[in-house]
């Protein structure tokens, strides 16, 4: 089965241009009164989103029940998580859950385990940390729209009971529900609750936004706005519901903020160029769209993701292109050589599929993942002997 990791997420249709120089009022960017009944939507709070019921506390202190060392105590606390909710089997990319319905079901995206686990370990007194990953630009496809995904894992560390001898390495526990543990080697930066919560109400909002709910969507992405103003995901989110709407005026407003907020975010500066075709500013939407592909063309997991897309379609010879393209940008990730493996495997070259999956185990920076593609070299051994 595959995991996808859908921590956060925004639409997409499908150094760039210079970043605006603009500054928007609160009233240029948002339009309540285009969304009649917005108020009425029940939005969680902060504290409905990480709150523990007895039951969900009980199981913490149980699966620690006998463990003194607080290293251990962390990692038999994870563990327990992970059995518990058979990740393999109940994954759900579009379960955006508060805490204690998440441990009621099992089963959620990476934000909403990752926010049920925050809350599980704090139970237990320990300090814990919301890391954003900077991954590159990777999509999924949900309800024939393309989701940027991105990611956000956790630490657990051990609660210093004298904070006057200050650690300048404290031993901490990463834990990250998601199977591509290359992304581990990402940068990262510290997020703050009320980002998450952010996050947690952008991801809802792009939910309601896939099932044409254009009034609940604004009513969650205004939400996760005003909790963090620097989310740009939010305000790209909100920019195409306003080209939906059609509210062209306030979605140029929306996608140029979410730009001066991350002048990265090529998924906001293609969306604006399609916003320019709407309103006939084709030579702007031009000048975007080239740039943005120049940027685009030398990110190699842009070019495993179109060699992902194409090899869904079954149409191998274009994924061949991708995955050598990629790997003449980078030759360090795995993803890429299993890319061709699965290919060339497709195409019926066993022995170059073999080739690949090996370079891919060789790359592979866990033990889980050298398992993996062990078994699937000893599957291909059987399937050539036989």
């Amino acid at each position: 089965m595959r995991v996808l990791s859908v921590c956060f997420m925004f639409v997409i249709l499908s150094a760039c241009q210079s970043i605006p120089d603009v500054t928007f009022l609160k009233s240029d960017l948002l339009f309540d009164q285009g969304f009649d009944g917005f108020a009425d939507i029940p939005i969680e709070t902060e504290k409905d989103i990480f709150e523990l019921n007895q039951e969900a506390k009980a199981f913490a202190r149980s699966s620690v029940k006998g463990v003194f060392k607080p290293e251990e105590k962390i990692e038999t606390l994870v563990q327990h998580i992970f059995s518990r909710s058979d990740l393999n089997l109940l994954y759900r990319a579009d379960a955006n859950t508060v805490a204690n319905q998440t441990f009621q079901n099992r089963a959620a995206n990476c934000l909403s385990m990752s926010i049920m686990t925050f809350a599980l370990a704090q139970e237990l007194g320990f300090e814990v940390r919301f890391q954003d990953i900077k991954v590159p630009e990777y999509w999924t496809i949900r309800e024939g729209q393309s989701l940027l995904n991105r990611h956000i894992n956790l630490q657990i560390l051990p609660r210093q009971k004298n904070r006057i001898h200050f650690h300048f390495k404290k031993k901490g526990y990463e834990v990250d529900f998601d199977a591509q543990a290359t992304r581990q080697h990402f940068p990262k930066t510290l997020l703050k609750r009320k980002q998450v919560v952010a996050m947690f109400h952008n991801n809802n909002g792009a939910d309601a936004l896939l099932k044409n709910d254009y009034v609940k969507a604004y009513a969650y992405f205004r939400s996760a706005i005003l909790q963090s103003p620097d989310l740009s995901s939010a305000f790209a989110n909100l920019g195409y519901l306003y080209r939906l709407s059609g509210h062209y005026a306030f979605s140029e407003n929306a996608y140029l903020q979410a730009i001066k907020t991350d002048k990265n975010n090529l998924s906001a500066w293609r969306n604006l160029s399609h916003l320019y075709r709407y309103m006939g500013q084709h030579q702007k939407a031009k000048d975007i769209v080239s740039r943005v592909a120049r940027k685009r063309a030398s990110n190699p997991f842009f070019h495993i993701n179109k060699g992902d897309q194409a090899f869904e379609k079954q149409q191998w010879e274009v994924a061949l292109q991708h995955y050598k393209r990629a790997l003449k940008l980078d030759r360090s990730y795995h993803e890429v050589f299993f890319g061709l493996a699965k290919t060339y495997f497709a195409l019926g070259d066993f022995q170059r599929s073999q080739h690949f999956l090996q370079l891919a185990k060789k790359k592979s920076r866990t033990a889980q993942e050298q398992t993996i593609y062990q078994g699937k070299l000893k599957l291909l051994a059987s399937i050539k002997s036989g």
